[in-house]
């Protein structure tokens, strides 16, 4: 029989503590992994799989196959088992995330900018989201639809009535961070749209050993709100500190001789900040989440009821899900 730690993540890190599920996405997030081709990582599926069911390949090696799992987990949807979209992926977020960043801190002054960058920012969040969703609700086209036309007027509304509120009440550094506050309120209106058949109908809820034994609106709830602080986390470090290195850069003669530098500057700096987020912002809540099975019969006794029913009466004491990332 195949060892199974070689192809257990919880046997290679132990997600219980943060350093441990900081040192997983640090590896199953790894940008490189992206310019992994289809059949590639296909591949890697197959394997893992096979290895699971007990056939062994005797010409791989304990690293051959933990390269194996870190492909499959970067690349293939946890619940579904489905090859999800290279841009949804959390490992294309370093990649995608500085372009897309960079270009709303260096062009934020005029309105056009504005409105360029958060709608390209939001249509990037909207194929993350949705990637990253708990594959066990489905949404429909509209509802997607739905999702990204009322972030993208979240986003509008928060940078264009924030550039004209502080346009003529705040700082020149102030004003720096009116994407940050775009984007802020965007992740407040994206998550939870392009996710709300969890909120409307409840997602799948298990026991300690993965059975399904019923479902859960509070779940749902608990792990959007959970995404929701992780997202605006990894954005956090970079759009706010970038603001005040660039307000004394700018004012620099050596820099105003190469003001073509500063795109590409806070591109690669964002980049960097990224590297070192993505992983936080992911580790700061396990993506498998638990809540508290009294709290399901206090606050959606219904839902509560078919638990017991579905379980002949013996009701886990915690109950566990995947809140997506």
């Amino acid at each position: 029989m195949a060892e199974k730690s070689l192809t257990d993540v919880e046997s290679l890190f132990d997600l219980k503590s943060f350093t441990s599920r900081f040192q997983y996405y640090a590896w199953m997030t790894d940008p490189r992994t992206v310019l992994v081709s289809s059949d590639r990582l296909l591949q890697a599926k197959q394997i893992v799989e096979s290895y699971r069911a007990g056939e062994q390949s005797p010409k791989l090696t304990p690293a051959d196959m933990k390269y194996n799992l870190k492909l499959y987990s970067s690349a293939f949807h946890p619940d579904s088992g489905e090859l999800q979209n290279f841009a949804g992926r959390m490992s294309f977020q370093v990649p995608g995330g500085m372009l897309i960043t960079g270009g709303m801190l260096a062009f934020y002054r005029t309105v056009p900018a504005v409105v360029l960058w958060q709608f390209l920012n939001q249509s990037f969040n909207a194929i993350v989201n949705y990637t990253n969703r708990n594959a066990n609700s489905p949404t429909s086209v509209t509802q997607l639809g739905l999702a990204f036309v009322s972030a993208t007027g979240a986003a509008l509304v928060a940078a264009i009535g924030c550039k004209n509120y502080w346009a003529k009440r705040a700082t020149p550094l102030l004003q720096r961070y009116v994407p940050f506050a775009a984007v802020a309120a965007a992740n407040c209106v994206n998550i939870p749209f392009m996710r709300q058949n969890e909120i409307l109908n409840g997602i799948d809820v298990k026991n300690a050993d993965g059975e399904i034994v019923g479902q859960s609106r509070l779940a749902a709830i608990k792990g959007i709100s959970e995404v929701i602080i992780s997202r605006i986390t990894m954005a956090a470090p970079g759009m706010l500190l970038l603001p005040v290195v660039m307000e004394r850069l700018e004012k620099l003669p050596a820099y105003k001789r190469i003001k073509w530098i500063n795109a590409p500057f806070q591109t690669i700096m964002v980049g960097c900040f990224l590297c070192f987020m993505v992983p936080t912002a992911c580790a700061i809540f396990p993506q498998q989440c638990s809540l508290d099975s009294k709290t399901m019969s206090t606050f959606e006794p219904e839902l509560y009821k078919d638990m017991v029913k579905r379980t002949g009466g013996n009701v886990p004491e915690r109950v566990y899900f995947n809140k997506g990332l």
